[in-house]
């Protein structure tokens, strides 16, 4: 089988850093995204790093361009921007914070998606994995503008899954728990950690989904809860 090439973007962050090493280790030709990301944040010699955004269309067509005029195609997507608020209740919620929500959590995704879907359709195949999150489907108080932008990438992705099965592409979405990152333990330094779940954990599963093994499933929202289920 030809050496595969996998993008994933926010790849210095709290999950992306361990989504690429999973990758790489697995052999994957790896090109990691993100605003500020350098060559050197990955000793491996499959590793590209790739400084840019995917804030707009334009944005997301041209990081895409890059990555196929350099290795000729994209075979996997793992796309892990994202952001979080809460702490007010939907009547407390202002236009800039649900705005903000949908931009880092939806419209990254949407751009992304129209950039990359054109390609894997010619190349016939690809695989695109997303993260979402508990909160999609188990709302909570107070994370109102949070939990209705990840129930958004989770219909999204099931409608990219349903409109491109024909070409071969896979498009599935993880819902973990909350995450073991340095952020998250920052935000939250009285929480019980063991009910978190570990990065590894989730590289693991999107390793496994761009893997052969994984050609039949797709439009899945897979829930990765952890001890804390």
């Amino acid at each position: 089988m030809t050496e595969r090439i996998a993008l994933v973007t926010g790849a210095n962050g709290g999950l992306g850093v361990s989504v690429t090493k999973a990758l790489l280790e697995a052999g994957f030709q790896t090109v990691g995204l993100a605003p500020k990301i350098q060559q050197s944040d990955f000793d491996y010699p499959k590793f590209t790093a790739l400084a840019a955004t995917i804030n707009s269309l334009e944005t997301a067509r041209k990081a895409m361009e890059t990555v196929i005029a350099r290795f000729g195609r994209i075979d996997v997507v793992a796309h892990l921007v994202g952001g979080f608020a809460g702490g007010k209740t939907v009547a407390e919620t202002d236009d800039a914070t649900f705005t903000r929500m949908f931009d880092m959590n939806v419209n990254s995704a949407f751009h992304l998606l129209r950039a990359v879907i054109p390609h894997m359709r010619n190349a016939g195949g690809g695989r695109i994995i997303a993260i979402g999150s508990r909160a999609a489907e188990s709302p909570g108080a107070t994370v109102g503008a949070y939990s209705a932008s990840k129930a958004a990438i989770v219909s999204l992705i099931r409608t990219v899954a349903i409109e491109n099965k024909d070409a071969g592409i896979t498009a599935n979405v993880i819902l973990p728990g909350t995450i073991d990152t340095p952020v998250n333990r920052k935000a939250m330094p009285g929480a019980d950690v063991t009910q978190w779940v570990q990065p590894e954990s989730i590289a693991s599963l999107i390793v496994w989904l761009a893997g052969d093994a994984a050609k039949d499933v797709t439009g899945a929202s897979i829930p990765v809860y952890g001890r804390g289920l």
